[in-house]
């Protein structure tokens, strides 16, 4: 059963820093791909930001140069480090993981709120 959990939201002020993290039920190595998306009021989910098994990662435009996706295979983790956040950061924050099946499989975590607010 694949499980991703989530943790690591919370209030930060603008300019502030947070590391989110996403624990899984198995080894990181068992995905194709995760990544990090985000949902905020009255918006549809976007991704933010994806690392591939191999360890190539992409990012929206948006968090360029301030976010960093990373992994952690002993820790069964991986990780959003934001720095320079902005109060349009403010969102409910998603883990994802693509299988290694021969169909597509996806799979989120339940998400981890963070808001960005003087």
């Amino acid at each position: 059963q694949v499980q991703l959990v989530e943790s690591g939201g919370g209030l930060v002020q603008p300019g502030g820093s947070l590391r989110l993290s996403c624990a899984t039920s198995g080894s990181i190595f068992s995905f194709r791909a995760m990544g990090w998306y985000r949902q905020a009021p009255g918006k549809q989910r976007e991704l933010v930001a994806t690392i591939t098994r191999g360890g190539v990662t992409n990012y929206a435009d948006s968090v360029k140069g301030r976010f960093t996706i990373s992994g952690d295979n002993a820790k069964r983790t991986v990780y959003l480090q934001m720095n320079s956040l902005k109060p349009e950061d403010t969102a409910v924050y998603y883990c994802n993981a693509e299988g290694l099946g021969y169909l597509p499989q996806i799979y989120w975590g339940q998400g981890t709120q963070v808001t960005v607010s003087s």
